[in-house]
């Protein structure tokens, strides 16, 4: 048989792309499975809103969704094919979808084991109860963007509509429920339409972005703001977003109504009773810009109503010194703790009731337990806050109720969705198992 040097000239750097592919698709996957383990540890599994789902039948493993998402870490390849490896850090860019050569790509809301709720919503806004309407992350959307478009469109209805009433010079054109980027934007639409309206927001300025630790980058793109015109964002830090809301504020002269939560939206003579911890409004129409983060959940022991407790982190700088109670065992408290206990002088205790912090990343668990090894945290498990006083807290734990030198607590215990509150409201509300 005659050889032919050919061949061998040919298949030698064949074999060599081969196995470079080979060895580069291995690791790839050795990358992204470990990230997928890690969430699987932490409990993490979960998508919180609208999420990609890749079928493989059509994925090419292309990568091209992996490049695209803003995230970076959300989407990786597993042997040859995109697999969704932090689930619960997905906010629903869409981009990997759109990315797609294939249409491998949906996106859906919650999945087999766990439901999304959904409240119905018209292409126009508005709910199944007439004049109520609801824009940005409660309707499903979690995009910085798209809260602010859905804010600019939904004030056209609300406009047309709260025209369309016959009321008293008392009452209200629109009430807006939220400070965020979707209820900023339809307040400054508002604004724009000679609206007769106020924005009442229970918390502070700028939404689910306002409860990010210092630092954090946010993902975003170019959007219209009503007066204000053409905003350009990209990647920008949680401060700096903070700061072109404040600035956007400052210039078009918006008065918010910090610190006003409302507690029931009833119909009354084709009009709305708005009831909040402070007043009463009546009201043409509503619009809830609330987000899904809902309200901070409590402890319910005594002392809670203490100017010193509060339920989120904003700067670890302002605990220096002190002796600081994180209550929770996820991500944000361990986060929380680790962060305070950097700052010079300052003692942290760390009190969660489980026996163990299984649903925390290990890179925070790994921080946790650096920091009580130095001293710096004390980690309480299977423990509960008793009550809370000026200078201390009681804690109840396996060995008994230990009293403590307190000067700040930071309650991280997750929020209590508003589903409820929608329901007693009469919204309509559809829990999705992995639909659209």
């Amino acid at each position: 048989m005659h050889f032919n040097p050919l061949l061998l000239a040919y298949a030698v750097p064949l074999v060599g792309l081969w196995l470079t592919f080979y060895i580069v698709s291995r690791r790839r996957t050795k990358r992204a499975l470990a990230v997928m383990e890690e969430a699987r540890i932490a409990g993490l599994t979960e998508p919180a809103s609208l999420h990609p789902v890749i079928d493989p039948a059509l994925c090419l493993g292309c990568a091209a969704c992996v490049k695209a998402c803003p995230e970076k870490s959300i989407l990786g390849i597993i042997d040859g094919k995109a697999k969704l490896i932090e689930p619960s850090h997905c906010v629903g860019h869409g981009a990997c979808a759109t990315s797609c050569p294939t249409d491998a790509i949906s996106l859906v809301f919650g999945t087999e084991t766990r439901g999304v709720d959904i409240p119905h919503v018209s292409p126009k806004f508005e709910t199944n109860v007439p004049g109520l309407f609801i824009a940005g992350e409660l309707g499903g959307m979690g995009l910085i963007r798209n809260a602010i478009e859905q804010g600019r469109q939904a004030i056209r209805h609300i406009a047309a509509k709260a025209r369309a009433i016959e009321a008293g010079p008392e009452v209200l054109d629109l009430l807006i429920v939220g400070a965020g980027p979707a209820g900023i934007s339809a307040a400054l639409g508002a604004t724009e339409q000679k609206l007769k309206f106020r924005i009442v927001e229970q918390d502070t300025l700028g939404g689910t972005v306002a409860h990010f630790p210092r630092g954090k980058l946010v993902m975003t793109a170019p959007a219209e703001l009503p007066l204000v015109g053409k905003v350009k964002f990209g990647e920008i830090s949680k401060e700096k977003l903070l700061e072109f809301w404040e600035g956007v504020v400052a210039q078009t002269g918006l008065r918010i109504d910090f610190e006003e939560r409302v507690d029931s939206v009833s119909r009354e003579n084709g009009l709305f009773i708005i009831s909040t911890n402070r007043s009463e409004f009546r009201a043409k129409t509503v619009l809830l810009a609330i987000g899904r983060r809902g309200t901070p959940r409590t402890l319910g022991v005594p002392g809670e109503d203490s100017t010193k407790v509060v339920y989120r982190l904003v700067d670890p700088q302002q605990y220096g010194g002190q002796h600081v109670l994180v209550v929770g065992g996820g991500d944000s408290a361990l986060e929380a703790a680790a962060s305070i206990s950097d700052e010079a002088g300052t003692h942290v205790t760390l009190a969660y009731r489980g026996k163990a912090f299984d649903r925390a990343r290990q890179k925070n668990r790994d921080r946790v337990n650096a920091a009580a090894s130095a001293g710096r945290i004390s980690v309480l498990l299977e423990s509960d806050v008793e009550r809370i006083a000026m200078r201390t807290v009681a804690i109840r734990t396996p060995q008994g109720v230990l009293e403590i030198a307190n000067d700040a607590v930071i309650v991280c215990a997750g929020g209590v969705l508003p589903t409820e509150f929608l329901k007693r409201t009469g919204i309509e509300v559809e829990t999705k198992f992995g639909t659209v």
